[in-house]
């Protein structure tokens, strides 16, 4: 069994609605089998997720295949053109795409499993990563971005890799979340080795470091503490408690809480993974959770946003996030490669590097 999955980078994009033209999707499909069988013949599967989980290689890789490269339709027609052209490749190359938006996502547990038959490893396994990556991004991790795309590559081995997208509706922006199994043990302690974002905002960080203390009190309690005690000491401070950014006075309903703590309570779960693996408990339980280990406790939890660098040269709110230029010349490099060897036409090989030269250009 692969371990649970790093989160390698997230990015932030603009909220774009529509679709690709169908020629465009088309062409895509073609060309993102070619470029990724050229990249598993010489490296194998395991480097095509590698490489699916580099923010950078990932937003390049959508603009050599010809979608705009600042946009929020990228992620979605990505992993749908790599969806639709490695179907029926499978077997032969050894990776498989779960998933999609919308529906597509929520279908993720009943692709991993039609496919299953077809690999090695356990896709149990393999759905509790899908499943688990998804939780942080969406419960453990509350930036203000919702999930409505989820896509999961995985090998026959059993490795694999998540793309995934929020939107916020707010702000008019989408934010990717990239994964990669084989980097890290623990789902539930700093997943994220790298973020590329543009937008800040309130976060509730419970998987940044800091908050480990509020992830073994939010343990404690579910193992052990009387329900209905807890509920009625949380009224008494939230009556005069200090204002507290990541919750709203709304998001307190006493009656759920507490049947949620019972829920909880009967399960006794040994590890804040556990907690966060248990059906019904969401982003608002998570956040009651987090007030008690604050305010009961003694133990704030992390408010940091995880996001540290970014396509752009500056950010929204005026704060620069430069481009990691040693990482994301690697990445081009090794795009550009991946292109050359490919099997398509010499006409269709010069306008997927000239599109990859201009954007390269364009970013520097």
């Amino acid at each position: 069994m692969q371990a649970p999955g790093q989160r390698t980078g997230t990015a932030n994009l603009p909220l774009h609605g529509g679709h690709a033209p169908s020629w465009l999707f088309q062409r895509m499909a073609r060309l993102s089998r070619e470029i990724v069988a050229a990249i598993i013949i010489q490296s194998g599967p395991g480097e095509m997720l590698r490489r699916l989980s580099d923010p950078y290689w990932f937003q390049a890789f959508g603009c050599v295949l010809g979608y705009d490269w600042h946009s929020s339709g990228v992620t979605t027609t990505v992993c749908g053109a790599l969806k639709a052209g490695l179907k029926g490749t499978e077997r032969e190359l050894g990776l498989y795409v779960a998933g999609g938006k919308g529906r597509a996502a929520h279908n993720t547990p009943k692709d991993i499993e039609r496919m299953g038959e077809l690999i090695a490893a356990s896709p149990s396994a393999l759905v509790y990563a899908s499943r688990m990556s998804a939780k942080v991004d969406n419960v453990a991790l509350q930036d203000g971005y919702t999930l409505y795309h989820h896509s999961f590559f995985f090998t026959a081995d059993g490795k694999w890799a998540v793309v995934q997208q929020g939107m916020n509706t707010t702000t008019l922006y989408a934010r990717r979340y990239h994964w990669l199994g084989e980097t890290v043990s623990d789902f539930t302690n700093e997943p994220q080795s790298a973020i590329c974002c543009e937008v800040h905002g309130a976060t509730l960080n419970l998987v940044d470091a800091e908050s480990a203390g509020t992830r073994q009190v939010i343990t404690e309690v579910a193992h052990r503490e009387e329900p209905r005690w807890l509920t009625a000491e949380l009224k008494k401070v939230t009556l005069t408690m200090p204002r507290r950014e990541y919750i709203a006075a709304s998001d307190i309903n006493m009656t759920r809480l507490t049947q949620s703590l019972e829920s909880l309570l009967e399960r006794r779960p040994e590890t804040f993974e556990e907690v966060l693996a248990i059906k019904g408990v969401g982003a608002k339980t998570l956040r009651a959770l987090a007030l008690i280990s604050d305010i009961i406790y003694g133990k704030a939890p992390s408010l940091r946003d995880p996001a540290t660098f970014s396509f752009a040269h500056g950010g929204k709110d005026g704060h620069p996030y430069p481009v990691d230029r040693t990482l994301y010349d690697r990445s081009i490099a090794t795009l550009a490669d991946a292109v050359r060897r490919a099997k398509i036409g010499d006409r269709e090989k010069m306008d997927a590097l000239r599109r990859l030269s201009s954007v390269y250009t364009a970013r520097m």
